[in-house]
């Protein structure tokens, strides 16, 4: 492991501390019985997993150990970490940019998800592998998410396509003009906050999204819904409702630090569809690296490993 993967694993063991500390605590000096899987389930949904990713999280615990009576904590911790891992494996999903330029990053989320600070660490995370980066300040609600998104173009050299007003889909629709005569790699393209029962503005997404394929065929490329790690199983409401009304690509998950449900990634990695939403990007904090692509076995380790 890379020192940069240990600094961050070391991060983001921090970052759990408050949902890892309901799960690890209850391994010391445990005897193995049902009792302890009786606990651990008790946890896991505490820790906002859900029921039906912990039970079968523990039942794969179980099978894995057979009836080694030899079994201990360590033993049963390893394997609820490996399952664990096993579990979260097919949300994996990794943010590739075509070859068809540019490649056009629609970012929508829930009021105070922290969706302009996530684009602003994106910007920095392509602008670090020297992608030539574009934002749109498509939240024309709200001033101060204009001014964020400037000083993030600001720090990481990333000029912002904003108007002090005005209609969403055609400041997005500009930037998307912009962007191509610019010769840009990646554009990401704010919306304003929004709740999934607020259906007019739920429609203004749609207009948005047509807007960018309008100025764009194909595009946007990836639809990504900032989710709010504190929201626990709420998460999934938004999820359903805003891959409803937009066709999402992919998750990112932030806050996970302020939180005691960072099991809700395995609930998200439960969530019943023909295949679960990629989760591109976990964040655990408010600097720049705090933002980073998503791992089943990092976060695994994170979570549950010693």
């Amino acid at each position: 492991m890379s020192d940069e993967d240990q600094g961050w694993l070391a991060r983001l063991r921090k970052g759990l501390a408050k949902t890892r500390a309901g799960l690890v605590g209850l391994f010391a000096g445990a005897r193995i019985d049902e009792a302890l899987f009786e606990e651990l389930e008790a946890a896991l949904v505490a820790a906002d997993t859900g029921v039906p990713a912990a039970k079968v999280l523990l039942q794969r615990v179980q099978a894995r150990l057979g009836r080694r009576e030899e079994a201990t904590s360590e033993t049963v911790r390893t394997a609820l970490r490996d399952e664990l891992a096993a579990l979260l494996a097919p949300s994996e999903g990794t943010l590739v940019v075509p070859e068809q330029r540019p490649c056009v990053v629609m970012v929508v989320g829930v009021n105070g998800s922290g969706k302009t600070t996530t684009i602003g660490k994106l910007a920095r995370w392509f602008a670090q592998r020297h992608y030539k980066v574009l934002l749109a300040a498509g939240d024309t609600f709200r001033a101060a998410a204009r001014e964020q998104l400037q000083i993030w173009g600001q720090r990481n050299g990333v000029e912002v396509i904003s108007q002090a007003s005005g209609d969403p889909a055609a400041v997005v629709f500009d930037a998307v003009s912009a962007a191509r005569a610019r010769s840009v790699d990646v554009l990401i393209a704010d919306t304003a906050g929004r709740l999934p029962t607020q259906l007019h503005l739920m429609e203004e997404l749609k207009r948005i999204k047509r807007a960018i394929a309008k100025g764009l065929p194909d595009a946007p490329h990836e639809v990504l819904l900032v989710v709010d790690g504190t929201n626990g199983q709420n998460a999934l409401t938004q999820v359903r409702a805003f891959d409803q009304a937009i066709g999402l690509t992919g998750l990112i998950v932030t806050k996970l630090d302020g939180t005691a449900k960072g099991g809700v990634i395995a609930a998200l990695a439960r969530e019943p569809r023909e295949r679960p939403l990629p989760i591109l990007f976990v964040g655990i904090g408010e600097q720049p690296q705090d933002l980073q692509p998503f791992s089943a076995r990092q976060f695994a380790d994170a979570l549950v490993g010693v």
